[in-house]
């Protein structure tokens, strides 16, 4: 199966600002909420004024939101087929693992059904274990299309953390006594992820390049999400060695 169905589908609204990190005010049936933003820092080049929007509903009583925005569309709200861009980095992991679990990522890791989540490796807990490989997923948003550029909400990442990974990563990877795999997960159909320019003279470009020479994979996966669920496009291994310069 290359659909992972939501339980409830996703409800369409517009939200028309962001007043801070963790809110978005949407418009639903008319009416303003106040919904969860699951991301904390820039999403692309949005301002988030008319900006169409799927939604999940919660009706746990100890939530501040009834909503959480699962997903963005860099078209009008007119359109009416809309281009849908999935912004829950927290779900990306689920996705995944259904999809890996199912067989359907076997090009890229087999024998999927036993997986434990948060494995700890080193000094870092990496998001998959499937027998003796570890797989960290990576979803960038500052990145994706679309948007009216806006200086608003940096980014915030968390780079001792991502370098971290790397690290503990490679230590594993020469070993080679099972493989690391570094998934960046995009919920959309993205090109081939390219770091860039001038990377390798950061510290996060130096660690990763030195990750890679030692064994690291890199693999990029692209999704599609709609109001009912969500749907495997493709996935491929990325050779960015050479990128990084």
């Amino acid at each position: 199966m290359r659909y992972y169905k939501f339980k409830k589908e996703l409800e369409e609204g517009i939200i028309v600002a962001r007043p801070n990190r963790f809110i978005m005010e949407v418009i639903i049936d008319r009416k303003k909420e106040k919904c969860h933003c699951p991301v904390t820092g820039k999403i692309g080049n949005y301002n988030f004024k008319e900006v169409p929007c799927l939604l999940s509903f919660s009706d746990n009583p100890k939530r501040k939101t009834r909503y959480t925005v699962e997903a963005i569309s860099p078209q009008k709200p007119t359109a009416k087929r809309k281009r849908w861009i999935g912004i829950n980095q927290s779900k990306s992991n689920l996705y995944v693992e259904f999809f890996i679990q199912n067989g359907l990522m076997d090009k890229m890791i087999k024998n999927g059904r036993e997986i434990v989540r948060e494995k700890k490796l080193g000094k870092s807990r990496i998001d998959f274990q499937v027998e003796n490989n570890f797989i960290e997923v990576k979803t960038m948003v500052n990145n994706i299309p679309g948007g009216r550029k806006s200086g608003a909400f940096p980014p915030v990442t968390s780079l001792d953390r991502l370098i971290k990974h790397f690290s503990d990563l490679a230590k594993f990877a020469r070993r080679r006594n099972g493989r690391a795999i570094v998934l960046i997960c995009n919920q959309y159909n993205a090109k081939a992820f390219v770091p860039p320019k001038g990377s390798s003279k950061t510290k996060i470009g130096k660690t990763v390049k030195k990750a890679l020479k030692d064994g690291v994979e890199n693999w990029q996966v692209n999704l599609r999400i709609d109001k009912k669920g969500v749907y495997l496009l493709d996935y491929f291994k990325l050779d960015i060695g050479g990128d990084i310069n």
